[in-house]
């Protein structure tokens, strides 16, 4: 399986650039989401041969693009894990840690999975598919306060409560077990003309919830805290606002909450310095060969030493 079939990477060279492979002899990177391995490829292209590169996928298919290179190693994996399992491997410290979130290419192309609205599919829509729940148990299992909340967190879709309703009306009469059946449940909801972006949203909510990714990513940048030494760099590329939104906040102040701490002569305690105050996006020739890189945002940060604790709001 070819990496341009698996998956395009986006904002590949800013991406390397942001992270400053190639700068250190012997260094240590973490790509957090393997998937087709365009980036870590690109990495290894660029760096010595006493350097390494961890890779972590938790989709078993991605095994299947691993590269014929000693100086890699793929932790079939969830990301949010990633500090436990690179002190395993004996690594305490990264110069720096990718992440380019969301669904591949591949995953939206494989018909079995269920991340596409086009077509018929089984309503499954886990990263991983040996474990958790799938999005037809989701959908006939919660309640329609527990659904109006993902729709409203996560897919950002007006009246979050019809669509609920309508969920719970529709599977009263029949199981939804496929995509198709989830779509036929609230066509009736669809604004015309924007069909196909209101059912994105609707399993992009549904995704996000199955697999907690937002849980995931959160975990994922705390765990920056201890991996990156002073100077090491955090690249994160996002596709929608949520992710963004929280990458950013984090990336500015430290935490969650963007409430930047200040010391007693008013300089601010982030443990991140931003390279660049506004995300990095495709420029039109990218978009042009890989569309998918329209909605991603780029955002780079360098550790500073300020520690984990000073950065955290202060208890009222």
């Amino acid at each position: 399986m070819t990496t341009g079939a698996y998956h395009i990477p986006v904002l590949l060279e800013a991406s390397l650039k942001g992270l400053g492979v190639g700068q250190r002899v012997g260094s240590v990177y973490a790509d957090a989401t393997f998937g087709g391995g365009g980036h870590s490829r690109m990495m290894l292209e660029q760096l010595d041969a006493s350097s390494r590169v961890f890779g972590f996928d938790q989709d078993p298919d991605a095994v299947a693009n691993v590269p014929d290179d000693n100086r890699f190693q793929l932790i079939p994996e969830n990301f949010r894990f990633i500090r436990n399992f690179l002190r395993l491997e004996g690594v305490r410290q990264v110069d720096g840690i990718l992440a380019d979130l969301g669904v591949s290419s591949h995953q939206f192309d494989e018909a079995d999975r269920g991340f596409s609205i086009r077509g018929t599919a089984p309503l499954d829509m886990r990263m991983d598919p040996r474990k958790g729940i799938s999005a037809q148990q989701l959908v006939m299992d919660s309640t329609p306060k527990e659904l109006t909340r993902i729709f409203r967190q996560y897919g950002e879709i007006n009246r979050p409560d019809k669509a609920a309703y309508a969920i719970e009306r529709a599977r009263a009469e029949m199981p939804l077990k496929t995509t198709a059946d989830l779509m036929q449940a609230l066509k009736s909801l669809a604004p015309r003309g924007r069909e196909n972006k209101f059912f994105a949203q609707v399993f992009q909510a549904l995704r996000i919830e199955i697999n907690d990714e937002m849980g995931a990513l959160k975990a994922l940048l705390e765990s920056s805290f201890d991996l990156l030494p002073e100077g090491g760099r955090l690249v994160v590329i996002s596709y929608h606002s949520l992710e963004d939104r929280l990458v950013k906040h984090f990336m500015r102040s430290g935490n969650f909450e963007d409430e930047i701490q200040r010391d007693f002569k008013g300089q601010s305690l982030a443990p991140f310095e931003l390279m660049s105050r506004k995300a990095v996006v495709a420029d039109e020739e990218e978009v042009q060969r890989n569309p998918r890189s329209r909605s991603a945002r780029l955002r780079i940060a360098q550790r500073t030493s300020v520690s984990r604790e000073a950065a955290q709001p202060q208890a009222v």
